[in-house]
């Protein structure tokens, strides 16, 4: 077998597909990690030994280490050098329970904590209607909560329910970090047998920017979906917020109904009926 490589000004040329010069990089560094066995916390190699190795200018080197920055694949210590990033978090969004039980490679020693932002009594949008199988103008709950790993934020969750099916709201016992699902089963008698939800990925919001602590140049998973019991009663419809590069999601398919359209997109938005309890950030019903 010949390999074709031909060097150019700005790349090099693979048989007939040309490779800029910092995607070799790129690639010699994924390789390092995936094919070498390479673990979190691991060092590579220097930014010399890259450009060395790759054949390529420094310059090339530190394009390539931004991206694998950025794709939270690396961690990069200045003095110290550059490491393999820790392992992503994978989240089954899709499986019912607490939500630090849907996750897998969390240490046992690491604290997920929930902060409520908000509670308000509002009318819901259009989506959350249809989504609920409610009139416009019947009011629901929408509960603002963010969720940290390690005193890092990770999640943002919002949740609508109708006041119809649920009529009171345990705010204390959401505040303290407690189940909001494991509230609506024992109070309410609703369980989340069916869920049916869609991801996009996006560049965050405002609301998203502020609570998560990031930039606009962040890459999030959006995940909207809608709870309902086995007899179809829909309670609950909801969006989590993930920052991308930290997390990998796994979900298995059922033969739910079909409740909600992933071409559901636009605002998600909430129109407050009198005063609410807010309790930190800007305005997010926007």
């Amino acid at each position: 077998m010949t390999q074709n490589l031909e060097s150019g000004r700005t790349g090099f040329r693979v048989g007939a597909k040309k490779v800029l010069r910092y995607q070799r990089v790129y690639d010699i560094v994924m390789s390092l990690i995936d094919d070498g066995g390479l673990k979190g916390g691991e060092r590579l190699p220097s930014t010399a030994e890259l450009a060395e190795l790759a054949g390529v200018s420094v310059i090339s080197v530190r394009r390539a280490l931004d991206e694998l920055t950025h794709a939270g694949r690396i961690v990069r210590q200045q003095g110290v050098g550059t490491f393999v990033a820790p392992p992503r978090i994978v989240s089954e969004p899709s499986r019912l329970g607490a939500l630090l039980n849907t996750m897998q490679g969390v240490d046992a020693e690491t604290t997920l904590s929930t902060r409520v932002l908000s509670v308000i009594v509002g009318l819901p949008g259009l989506n959350h209607a249809d989504s609920l199988s409610i009139e416009q103008g019947e009011p629901v709950w929408e509960i603002q909560r963010l969720r940290s790993l390690g005193g890092v934020p990770k999640i943002l969750e919002r949740a609508v329910l109708p006041l119809s099916r649920v009529p009171t709201m345990d705010e204390v016992h959401i505040a303290d970090g407690g189940s909001l699902y494991g509230y609506l089963r024992e109070r309410f008698g609703l369980v989340d047998d069916f869920v049916e939800q869609f991801l996009e990925v996006d560049h965050p919001d405002v609301w998203e920017r502020h609570n998560l602590a990031i930039s606009g140049s962040e890459t999030v998973v959006r995940i909207r979906g809608v709870s309902s019991t086995r007899d179809g009663i829909s309670f609950d419809s909801y969006q989590q917020t993930y920052l991308a590069k930290d997390f990998v999601f796994y979900t298995s398919g059922t033969n739910n109904p079909r409740l909600l359209s992933p071409g559901n997109g636009g605002s998600w938005a909430i129109t407050p009926l009198g005063t609410s309890t807010r309790r930190d950030g800007p305005e997010s019903l926007t």
